[in-house]
Order: structure tokens, then C-alpha cells, then sequence
């Protein structure tokens, strides 16, 4: 070893700081361990309520990781989600608009949507009021305008999936999310809530939710739609459109248990 490389080596490791590196280490574990425990509190309480929208949010926010980052940076490199920025579009309201919405055809994105909405006596702005922690701490406006964008979709893709909101729909549709937008926590939820979910509504929950999952795979990419200038489409036209099929599989699970 020459007298250069000693000295390099001498410096590297004078320069090198343990103590600091396991105390970074061991802050990165306690953070992750703290986003975990946080997670795990909002879905015990979520199995128990499974109304309790609020709690789906705090364990996607718990768990997301960089999937926000990713799927954003995604986002802002379409066309579409580019615009949406630039002119920032706001879906949420076209969708409070239940006037405007009403000025559609029979068969519209708008009028299935309606439906939707109505039989569950939902309005657009109960998903805002639940997303309020999980988005209260954005800064950025852009990153901000596609949270809340994602977050307003929430039951268009409902109606263009057609899983309903009972919790076997609501859990079809989390693994059909997960698919498009790689977030762990909606996989958290759907992991775990799979054995209760077996237990209530029996054979083939399993193949449902994993056919929910395919499916999502499968579908163009939802969160870059110009939703707003489809609600004028045909549904059934537009799940085509989209490459979403008929939910067979969970259809079936309903049917067995007189639910359909």
C-alpha cells in the first residue's frame, strides 16, 4: 500500500461519522415503525367503522412512501395532467354541480355517477372533509391540486368499476387503486382486511379482490383522465374506453349472498 492510499484511507475514515450514521439509521426505523403503528391504529378502527372514510386516508398518507412522488411526477408528464395544472382544472367542481350534472343523458358518466352518489345519499364534499389531515401539510400547489384531484375521483371510479360501497366493494375497489397508483397502504388495507372479508362473504372473496387488482393492472391509467369533459360519454363506452370490465367475479360473491 503506497503512502497515498494510507493517507486516503486514514482520511475516509476520519471523515466517516458511526455515531451519526446509526443515529440516522435509527431515526429512519423509529419514522417508519411510527408510520406503521399509525396505520395499523387507523385500520383497526376503520374494520371497526368501516364508514369511517378518514381513516382510509391516514393510512394511505402513513404508508405512501415515494408512490406519491412517482405517481405525481407521472401525472404532471401527461398531456392531460400537465393541463390540468397549468389551467388549474378543478374536478371537484363539476362534480358539486348536481344541476349542471343533471343536464346530461341517460347513460352519461354524469347521470351513472348520479346514481351513484344518490344511493348512498353521498355528496363530493364528504371526501374532502376526510381527506383534511392527510393534505393539510402540502405545500407545494401543484402536488396539492393532484392529491385532491385523486381524492375527487374516488367515486367516479366507483361508478366505472361498479363495485359498490358495501365493504367487500369498497375493498375490491382499494386493490383496483393500488394496481394504477402503487400506494402500499391501499395494499395495507386490502392485506389485511382479506381474511375478515373471507369470513363474512365466503368463497371466492379472495378471487374477487385479486380480479379487482388484475383489473386495475390491466385499465388505462385513471388519474390522467380529462374526467370533466367526459361526464358527456356514455358509461358503458367509456369503460371500453378505459379497458375496465364487468366485475364478475365480486358480482358473484353478492349473488351467493343474495346481495345482488
Amino acid at each position: 500500500m503506497t503512502d497515498w492510499t494510507r493517507k486516503k484511507n486514514s482520511s475516509a475514515a476520519r471523515d466517516f461519522d458511526a455515531d451519526r450514521f446509526a443515529s440516522t439509521i435509527f431515526d429512519d426505523i423509529r419514522t417508519r415503525m411510527s408510520r406503521l403503528k399509525k396505520a395499523w391504529v387507523a385500520v383497526r378502527a376503520l374494520f371497526e367503522d368501516p364508514e369511517d372514510t378518514e381513516q382510509v386516508f391516514r393510512v394511505v398518507s402513513a404508508l405512501r412512501g415515494r408512490s406519491l412522488e412517482r405517481a405525481y411526477m407521472r401525472f404532471r408528464s401527461t398531456d392531460i395532467g400537465n393541463r390540468i395544472l397549468l389551467e388549474d382544472i378543478d374536478l371537484l367542481s363539476s362534480l358539486r354541480d348536481r344541476e349542471f350534472l343533471n343536464t346530461h343523458n341517460e347513460g352519461t358518466l354524469a347521470q351513472a355517477y348520479l346514481k351513484f352518489v344518490r344511493s348512498g345519499d353521498l355528496t363530493a364534499d364528504g371526501l374532502v372533509e376526510a381527506s383534511y389531515e392527510a393534505t393539510e401539510n402540502i405545500e407545494d400547489r401543484d402536488l396539492l391540486r393532484y392529491l385532491n384531484r385523486i381524492r375527487d375521483m374516488h367515486d367516479l371510479w366507483h361508478t366505472l368499476t361498479q363495485y359498490g360501497r358495501e365493504p367487500l366493494g369498497e375493498a375490491c375497489l382499494l386493490a383496483f387503486t393500488y394496481a394504477q397508483m402503487k400506494n402500499p397502504g391501499t395494499a395495507f388495507i386490502v392485506v389485511l382486511g382479506s381474511r375478515r372479508l373471507a369470513r363474512g362473504y365466503g368463497r371466492g372473496t379472495i378471487h374477487a379482490l385479486w380480479r379487482a387488482y388484475r383489473d386495475g393492472k390491466r385499465a388505462s391509467w385513471l388519474a390522467a383522465q380529462p374526467f370533466e369533459k367526459m361526464l358527456a360519454t356514455n358509461v358503458q363506452e367509456l369503460r371500453s374506453m378505459l379497458s375496465i370490465p364487468e366485475p364478475t367475479a365480486y358480482w358473484l360473491v353478492l349473488e351467493q349472498h343474495g346481495l345482488r
